[in-house]
């Protein structure tokens, strides 16, 4: 269960709740309220107000409003490094690699309840703990595809990071522009003509040693 879907199922006030339910129902909470308003213009009152609380429980979990936040973008950042990991090591193939790491992107982007806005179209990156996260899963992330190129390639550590940054940029931009294009395009074709480009650009570094899928 989601934690919009916790937030949903714990919403009527009063209900009693175990300290880790009410801390992630208070997370769904936060995340409707900073997708839909943006940090700035959300406040406590709207959040304890979505979520059916006091003020007072809110801020017995979260003293305030940025370290709800970071909590959120905590949250969020690992689940893509997860997904990235993930698809890395889904397959040896590394045309197949190339698409399930695209897809992971696109997946993250169109669910979880638009929580990839508080990554990657956050109001508050000038906020030093939050540029902090989100330079982080920018950098996970691409070291993780930046370990498969460089073992498979033989090319140096700086190369491959190069690489690994660049093909990371491309599918959060587009995935991204795919989702506010309002998916004109279907999710597995978008993939597919992405993946078909990135794999055309990768291709061309020789496996190192041994021969090329």
């Amino acid at each position: 269960m989601t934690a919009i879907e916790q937030t949903e199922a714990a919403r009527p006030r009063g209900t009693r709740l175990p300290r880790r339910a009410r801390r992630n129902q208070l997370l769904g909470a936060a995340q409707e309220v900073f997708v839909a308003q943006g940090y700035h213009s959300a406040a406590m009152d709207d959040i304890a107000e979505r979520a059916g609380v006091s003020k007072p429980v809110l801020y017995q979990h979260f003293p305030g409003k940025l370290d709800l936040y970071l909590a959120l973008l905590d949250q969020h950042c690992e689940s893509l490094i997860q997904a990235v990991r993930g698809a890395l090591a889904s397959t040896t193939d590394n045309k197949q690699r190339v698409r399930a790491t695209m897809d992971a992107y696109f997946a993250y982007v169109e669910d979880d309840g638009g929580a990839f806005r508080l990554v990657f179209e956050s109001d508050l990156t000038n906020e030093p703990a939050v540029r902090e996260r989100v330079d982080k899963v920018t950098n996970e992330c691409a070291e993780a595809i930046c370990d498969v190129i460089a073992e498979d390639t033989g090319l140096s550590r700086a190369e491959s990071m190069l690489l690994a940054s660049g093909l990371g940029g491309l599918a959060q931009v587009v995935a991204r522009s795919w989702l506010h294009s309002d998916r004109s395009v279907p999710r597995d074709q978008a993939v597919q003509l992405l993946a078909s480009l990135a794999w055309r650009g990768i291709a061309g570094f020789p496996l190192h040693g041994i021969e090329q899928h």
